[in-house]
């Protein structure tokens, strides 16, 4: 017996819709990743992009553990000699693009490559409740219901 091997051509693909209210961030990062890369499938293989398309809504709702909301920073380069910002997970939280703390995590949690960038693309994070992808009627995944662990109040 052979072990079997996906062909891109015959990897379906489903989408699945996670509402991130409540949920801690690292928890739900690691889950969408998982998600992400097809490791919940029997056919993965990991060198073909297996996994699903993910929708996450309500990502100004993460809950950061601990002091992580004050404490953790995030550091960008702009490219200048000397030119390293860093911005606290609060302040990106209270700003207008809430969606990129997950984003982050879950990038950190992927592959590095052209096959991990292929993946991640398969990611859409909305700040609220609302998204254009109701059309592809998406399942929703309630990750607050898998382990008491990964939801928190504020």
């Amino acid at each position: 017996m052979s072990t079997y091997s996906a062909k891109p051509a015959e990897v379906e693909k489903k989408w699945v819709l996670i509402d991130a209210q409540g949920l801690v961030v690292g928890r739900l990062a690691s889950l969408v990743a998982l998600r992400l890369r097809g490791k919940h499938k029997p056919t993965f293989t990991p060198h073909v992009d297996c996994g699903d398309n993910v929708i996450v809504v309500n990502a100004e709702k993460v809950v950061l553990t601990g002091r992580k909301r004050e404490n953790k920073v995030y550091h960008h380069h702009t490219g200048f000699i000397g030119g390293i910002k860093e911005r606290s997970a609060k302040f990106i939280l209270e700003g207008r693009h809430p969606e990129r703390v997950v984003e982050k995590a879950v990038e950190r949690m992927l592959p590095r490559g052209p096959l991990g960038r292929r993946q991640l693309g398969n990611l859409r994070v909305y700040k609220g409740p609302a998204h254009p992808h109701e059309a592809q009627q998406p399942e929703t995944l309630d990750i607050a219901a898998m382990n008491r662990k990964n939801s928190r109040s504020a």
